[in-house]
């Protein structure tokens, strides 16, 4: 499935009612509004350059997935929501549920690196508050206690290749404090990931936390998962990160003495626990699981010509079959 364009003077003049238009150099006017589900219009920009004005779509440059594609021989029938994206191509491979609201578990830590990446700076030292203690029942934490202190860059990376849930709550107070002038907060960080998905147009998501952890009210798409990795993806230190096998570093608690910090990745195809399939090179990608969400896993690989694809598998039963599914996923790459 490829974009498509849809350029109805109809559709063109009731669009531009609801546009807001914000002004842009070089004597231009940009007019933008986010996807929308029910509304073919609302993915459109309309650019005034000079005296000549053009209909350009939201998705001109990303894959679309407006309904199912299931091409036979994969059968991921147990799973809640999956998609395979060619985006050099903007083909869409394959489509389960794509635009259904789920449960992200960790994969919600995509955004978390992406907001901090954006606004934050990577020697910035951020400190453990109380809030880093968290109790939840088989909740991923690295240990941090009430006055620990580490850089953003050291965070990042236990973040991402670790999915620590008590860094991703110092991480938000952190970078929060830094934007807002303020002691920080997990919800003015919440406020800016919310504020970025509805940038990228992944308008049918919505956060209440920076770790993923079950809330109500806490949900994304398949698609605008999409979106928000490959936003991210834009990013060099991202891109380092969830390619990394394993990570150590050294901190300090809050009398200044060291604590020394080594992590595997929880991807397990980086870490040779599962084999990719012989055309297919995994690059990195983002592990999720909670009681709620399930199994859960989004890569960036590469076929043999080095055509980038993006993957996502939803709620699947087990974390053998997580990679078992993935595995027939990407075997529809030639």
């Amino acid at each position: 499935m490829k974009c498509t364009n849809s350029n109805s003077k109809t559709k063109a003049a009731a669009m531009l009612m609801v546009l807001v238009m914000t002004a842009t150099g070089c004597g231009s006017a940009k007019y933008d509004m986010a996807y929308e589900l029910n509304n073919d219009v609302s993915s459109y920009q309309l650019l005034s350059i000079t005296n000549q004005e053009t209909l350009e779509p939201f998705a001109s440059d990303l894959c679309v997935a407006g309904k199912d594609v299931k091409p036979a021989g994969v059968d991921l029938s147990e799973v809640g929501a999956a998609a395979l994206f060619d985006t050099k191509n903007l083909n869409t491979l394959y489509a389960k549920n794509v635009n259904v609201q789920i449960n992200p578990a960790s994969l919600t830590k995509v955004m978390t690196a992406l907001v901090a990446i954006k606004y934050g700076s990577n020697d910035q030292m951020l400190t453990a508050s109380e809030n880093v203690l968290i109790t939840e029942p088989g909740a991923q934490l690295c240990g941090l206690k009430p006055g620990d202190r580490m850089t953003l860059d050291q965070a990042l990376h236990i973040l991402l290749i670790y999915s620590a849930n008590d860094v991703a709550v110092m991480i938000a107070e952190g970078v929060s404090a830094s934007v807002n002038g303020s002691n920080g907060s997990v919800e003015e960080f919440v406020a800016l990931m919310n504020e970025e998905a509805i940038e990228l147009g992944a308008t049918n998501c919505n956060f209440t936390n920076p770790n993923g952890l079950t809330e109500e009210n806490h949900y994304v798409t398949t698609y605008d998962l999409y979106l928000i990795f490959q936003e991210a993806l834009k990013y060099e230190l991202f891109n380092q990160i969830i390619q990394m096998t394993s990570y150590s570093t050294v901190y300090t608690d809050g009398n200044g003495a060291e604590k020394t910090l080594e992590v595997n990745n929880t991807n397990q195809y980086l870490r040779g626990t599962y084999e990719m399939p012989a055309n297919v090179n995994v690059i990195g990608g983002k592990t999720g699981t909670t009681n709620a969400a399930g199994h859960c896993l989004m890569l960036l690989s590469k076929s043999s010509d080095g055509t980038p694809y993006i993957s996502i598998i939803m709620k699947d039963t087990s974390g053998d079959n997580l990679y078992k599914d993935m595995t027939d996923l990407l075997g529809l790459i030639k």
